[in-house]
Formats: structure tokens, C-alpha cells, sequence
């Protein structure tokens, strides 16, 4: 193959952005990037945006209140569908707890023919606040932070996903293999 035929070939890759919603500690960021070694080991490109590093230094100065996650969520959204519309498979662990942020994000890629698959990893509030990777639950329970998504702040669950992950009942290598599993049936992988 030619180095042209390679260009070429590798244009039409096609991208998508695989959004995993679910609570905090769910396990939406350690799926994403068991996910993304698999799929790097295939020759397929991959960002992971990750919530913490994007409210770092994409969305840096937003809160936490409706609108500013909602401002989060479009950022973040944005960016996906443009690593995605350019053949990179953009997987996104992040909360983004509410159903019409998450909608409206839908929407653009669908206006841009950008693939875009939603993940719920639906793992119950009970079992996050054992894993609690961040302190996050325990801040809570202790009085020292209010609006904890799930607990004192809504999340809006996906009511139709394109997949739902229950975490607790397995690995995160499996949690990726059914992920990925999709991925391949829609042609993504």
C-alpha cells in the first residue's frame, strides 16, 4: 500500500464519542481506559477526556450548579465531536447528570452525522460510596461538601441507553469487553 492509499485509508476511519454516565465512583473513568489500551493494541486511535482533567483545564472556573454543569457537559461534548468527526474514537467517563445536557450533545453529533453511543454504568449508589475512589461520600456524610451527585444533587439515569453496564456484577476487564463488543457490532472498533 502506498503512503497515499495509507492517508487515505486512515481518513476514513471512522470516529465516535462513547459517553459513559453514572455516579461518581461508578467506575466510568477505569472502564474508559481498560477500554482505550484495548483499542490503542488495535491500531485505533483514542482520547479519553476525562472529567477531572477537563474541569482542570477546559472548564476550569465553572461550579457546580445547573448551569455550569450544564456548560461543562457542552464543552465537553464539543470537543468529542470533533476529535470524533476527525476518526478518533473519544471515550468520555463523565457524570454529566443531567438528561437534557446530555441530549443536547446527542443532537450535535447527530446535525454533524457524528457517531455517538451513551453508556450508563449504572452501578448503585451504595456500592460507589464503598469504592468512594475520591472521598467524595465520606465528605458528604460528614457535612464537609454538599451537591454529591446521586445524593444531594440529582442525576437523571439514561432511560434508554445504548448500553447499560453493571459494574458491581463484574470486572472492569469484562465492563470494557461489553463496551467494546458494541462497539464492534456498530462498526466503531
Amino acid at each position: 500500500m502506498t503512503a497515499a492509499e495509507q492517508e487515505t485509508q486512515e481518513n476514513h476511519v471512522s470516529g465516535a464519542t462513547v459517553w459513559l454516565t453514572g455516579l461518581p465512583s461508578a467506575g466510568k473513568t477505569t472502564i474508559a481506559y481498560e477500554l482505550a489500551g484495548r483499542l490503542r493494541e488495535e491500531g485505533r486511535r483514542v482520547e479519553v477526556l476525562d472529567g477531572d482533567e477537563i474541569r482542570e483545564f477546559l472548564s476550569a472556573g465553572l461550579g457546580f450548579s445547573r448551569e455550569d454543569r450544564h456548560t461543562n457537559v457542552q464543552r465537553i461534548g464539543y470537543v468529542a465531536e470533533l476529535l470524533a468527526r476527525n476518526g478518533v474514537l473519544a471515550l468520555v467517563p463523565v457524570i454529566a447528570p443531567f438528561a437534557d445536557s446530555r441530549e443536547t450533545v446527542r443532537k450535535r453529533h447527530q446535525a454533524n452525522g457524528t457517531a455517538y453511543v451513551e453508556v450508563h454504568v449504572a452501578t448503585p449508589v451504595e456500592v460507589c460510596s464503598v469504592r468512594d475512589v475520591k472521598g467524595l461520600y465520606a465528605k458528604q456524610a460528614a457535612g464537609e461538601i454538599s451537591g454529591l451527585t446521586g445524593v444531594d444533587d440529582p442525576y437523571e439515569e439514561p432511560v434508554s441507553p445504548d448500553l447499560r453496564i453493571d459494574s458491581q456484577d463484574q470486572t472492569v476487564r469484562e465492563s470494557a469487553a461489553a463496551l467494546h463488543t458494541l462497539l464492534t457490532e456498530r462498526g466503531l472498533s
